[in-house]
C-alpha cells in the first residue's frame, strides 16, 4: 500500500480508470459479438452497424483501443457486412 496522500490517490485513481476501461471494453465486446452475428443472419440495418462502428471509435477516441486495433474491426465489420449486401 502507498504510504504518501498522493500515492494513495493515484492508486484510487487509477482503480477507478481501470474499472471504467473494463466496462467500455466489456460493452464494446457484446456489441461486435451481436453485430458480427446479426449481420451472419442478415438481419443488420444499417444504423444499427453504424451505432456499432461509432462505439469503436469512441472506444479509440478515449484511447481504450488502439487507433489500428479499431480501424482494423471496423474494417472486418464492414467487409462481412458488404459481403453479405452484395448476395
Amino acid at each position: 500500500m502507498p504510504t504518501k496522500r498522493q500515492a494513495y490517490k493515484a492508486l484510487r485513481q487509477s482503480k477507478k480508470r481501470a474499472e471504467k476501461n473494463h466496462i467500455i471494453k466489456a460493452t464494446l465486446k457484446t456489441t461486435i459479438k451481436k453485430t458480427r452475428q446479426a449481420i451472419v443472419a442478415k438481419e443488420m440495418k444499417l444504423e444499427d452497424l453504424q451505432k456499432a462502428l461509432k462505439q469503436i471509435d469512441k472506444a479509440a477516441q478515449k484511447k481504450i483501443l488502439k487507433k489500428n486495433t479499431a480501424s482494423r474491426k471496423k474494417s472486418r465489420i464492414m467487409k462481412q457486412f458488404n459481403k453479405t449486401q452484395v448476395k
